[in-house]
């Protein structure tokens, strides 16, 4: 089996996301430290936060950290423009989570970096696809396991 090279497949865009965040891995540090040492280090200063409605208090709790750490903070639910669900698939009621909006309410926003906070499963695709700027997750919706995925994961014992 012949070795494949892979560097082609990025871009230097890529390249500057990697460097940093390899450059300020530290792993005495929670994620939310790795963010904001992440976006210093690249000289990032305005972030976007895009969270599911279940999840507007701890939005709420990370935007007012990261403002008191010196950052420009834009934050937008899922549930933005109140849009009806039949708009997007037919037979569907209520308000859709509508996470192009969200891309795209950001982006208008002039965010260089944006985290995800809970989005439901689709959504969150949805909304990576559609950012212009950067994503990382913070939170992942899990439901039944009150969003710690990982506890399905481990050894059984």
């Amino acid at each position: 089996m012949e070795k494949e090279s892979f560097s082609h497949l990025y871009d230097e865009d890529d390249r500057h996301i990697l460097k940093v965040a390899e450059d300020t891995i530290d792993r005495s540090v929670d994620r939310i430290a790795e963010i904001i040492s992440y976006a210093r280090e690249s000289g990032i200063r305005k972030i976007g936060i895009a969270n599911c409605t279940t999840f507007t208090r701890e939005a709420k709790v990370f935007q007012e950290m990261l403002v008191n750490e010196g950052f420009e903070v834009e934050r937008v639910h899922c549930k933005y423009g109140r849009m009806p669900f039949n708009d997007i698939l037919d037979g569907y009621d209520g308000i859709s989570c509508n996470p192009a909006g969200q891309a795209k309410y950001l982006e208008q926003k002039g965010t260089e970096l944006n985290v995800m906070m809970g989005l439901c499963l689709g959504h969150d695709m949805i909304f990576n696809a559609k950012s212009k700027a950067p994503v990382t997750p913070l939170i992942v919706k899990d439901r039944k396991l009150k969003h710690k995925t990982f506890e399905m994961l481990k050894p059984k014992k």
